[in-house]
């Protein structure tokens, strides 16, 4: 099969893309880019924000009463207190931000979960300890307000590289899609854009080169590498009539490939959209975590109610009983939940992604260690698709097997 590219072919190639203008857009976004460059970015947002909380923790700490009084040190200076007051105010607005402005969201939403417990709890300590810096009798919560934000910080920047991190094994999914196609329009072969691409289009795939799109073989015959799509170790002889699947690999022969559907509906785009899903999707212990926090914050509220009214009723002043409100109400949203969670998504997913398991619900991951029967359909789908010596056979009176070796 020998084709030309003709120079009124060029100019009936660009005529094909203004008929698809509706349908033309990039074949990676829905592919995953975009949802990749938005984890990036939030990715070193979090990581922005951590490293300068982490800084601004330190001197903080070392002003704070209760870490003074911990470490029996005695650090103070001609206005320590305001500071204080100000380091802690930029980690509060700066750091805090994220889970301030989740809290709002949630709220609006009526589903309060793990941002309301934590912006509920740093709010708490910010007001107060700027309280007792203004004249309120109180020890101040400064450093646990910095701690907190720097540990939930850390928390959600695990978390986000994990996503990341499968983000770039739909990365690998994405660069098995051509960016080109060999489009025949009246006997002539253009060059066209693999996303204007529609379906009963003829596209020539040649020699070496991958699979534009998903479609059914008109003529031709040729062996197709697919491995990397479903699994099966040999190329497979595809002869007309044949299906062939995007991002396949061409063997020796060319064959013509009438189109199935738009790249967007392709097999490998299908495969995409699950590890979207999935990274979307929130696993058992995520919404346990959340059902956890949705209690905490409730709890927190309530005891910290509760607490107020003990100590005052009992003849203390009303300084003493909102110091013990807001020790139990900061106690209440736990440091441990904040890394807990992204740690075992962080863990579970990089391990997933790096083993090849393309997992559509989260929950559906954790119900796996109920497995108990593998079954597979195909023998080539248990090999790696490398073969290998594993036995050297001498016939009588043949060479040494020292000789054969060499």
């Amino acid at each position: 099969m020998e084709h030309q590219h003709h120079h009124t072919g060029i100019k009936s190639a660009d005529q094909h893309e203004e008929q698809q203008q509706h349908m033309h857009h990039d074949h990676h976004a829905p592919m995953g880019h975009a949802g990749h460059d938005h984890h990036a970015m939030m990715i070193a947002d979090f990581k922005k924000r951590f490293y300068i909380v982490l800084v601004l923790t330190i001197p903080v700490m070392l002003l704070s009463q209760m870490i003074q009084h911990w470490l029996n040190i005695r650090i103070y200076f001609p206005g320590s207190n305001y500071v204080l007051l100000i380091l802690s105010s930029v980690i509060f607005f700066y750091g805090g931000w994220p889970f301030l402005k989740g809290w709002w969201e949630e709220m609006k939403s009526w589903n309060p979960g793990m941002m309301t417990l934590i912006g509920f709890a740093i709010s708490v300590a910010y007001v107060y300890s700027v309280a007792t810096i203004v004249g309120l009798e109180g020890m101040d919560f400064f450093w646990e307000l910095a701690t907190l934000i720097l540990i939930m910080l850390l928390g959600h920047w695990i978390e986000m590289r994990s996503i990341a991190g499968a983000s770039k094994e739909m990365e690998l999914l994405v660069q098995l899609m051509p960016d080109q196609a060999h489009l025949i329009h009246d006997d002539n072969v253009m060059d066209v854009q693999t996303e204007t691409l529609k379906a009963n289009d003829v596209i020539l795939i040649k020699p070496g080169e991958k699979v534009a799109a998903d479609g059914t073989v008109v003529e031709g015959e040729s062996y197709v590498n697919e491995s990397l799509l479903t699994g099966e170790s040999r190329p497979v002889q595809k002869i007309k009539g044949d299906k062939v699947i995007a991002g396949a690999i061409n063997g020796n022969g060319a064959i013509k490939v009438s189109v199935l559907h738009g790249v967007g509906d392709s097999y490998l785009s299908q495969v995409v959209k699950l590890v979207q899903e999935a990274q979307q999707s929130k696993s058992k212990t995520q919404l346990l975590a959340d059902t956890a926090a949705r209690w905490l914050t409730l709890i927190a509220i309530v005891s910290g109610i509760v607490t107020f009214l003990v100590w005052y009723l009992s003849g203390q002043s009303v300084a003493f009983s909102i110091e013990r409100m807001v020790t139990v109400i900061v106690i209440c949203c736990p440091h441990a939940l904040g890394l807990a969670v992204p740690l075992v998504v962080a863990r579970s997913t990089a391990l997933s992604a790096k083993n090849g398991l393309l997992i559509k619900t989260r929950t559906a991951f954790e119900n796996a260690r109920n497995i108990t029967t593998l079954v597979f359909d195909k023998t080539g789908t248990l090999t790696i698709g490398k073969f290998e010596v594993s036995e050297i056979v001498v016939l009588q009176n043949g060479l040494p097997e020292k000789e054969l070796i060499k």
